[in-house]
């Protein structure tokens, strides 16, 4: 019975934590962004946290499958900015438990940095 559930949460947390396929996102078209250059957006840190459907496995205050955003803002410091956007892009375990967070490549290093930055800003 563990197995069974463990499997379909580890299986709600992949799905969950994926992009959103029908989310409009204000990106600049393919003419004008380099191939090799992740797409860029105009949203907020908590406006692109929606878009990626990061509720699935996070709260403002309250632990989930991940950490709440509170926990993440009281461990780390402004200092951790690009680590923690690293984080968002690559993927990580290890710190919050055995699940691992998946990798967001699709994520842009600035969006990513807004996104931290929004999280940190939920410091107590």
């Amino acid at each position: 019975m563990k197995k069974l559930f463990l499997t379909g949460c580890i299986g709600f947390f992949i799905l969950s934590c994926s992009k959103k396929e029908n989310t409009p996102v204000d990106t600049p078209s393919s003419e004008t962004t380099a191939a090799s250059e992740p797409a860029k957006t105009n949203l907020s840190g908590s406006q692109i946290i929606e878009t990626l459907n990061c509720t699935g496995c996070h709260t403002v205050n309250e632990r989930m499958i991940g950490p709440s955003y509170q926990e993440i803002a009281d461990k780390y410091s402004e200092k951790d900015i690009e680590m923690l956007a690293s984080k968002i892009i690559e993927g990580g375990s290890g710190v919050w438990g055995s699940v691992p967070m998946q990798p967001h490549p699709q994520v842009s290093k600035d969006d990513a940095k807004k996104m931290v930055e929004y999280i940190l800003s939920q410091k107590k």
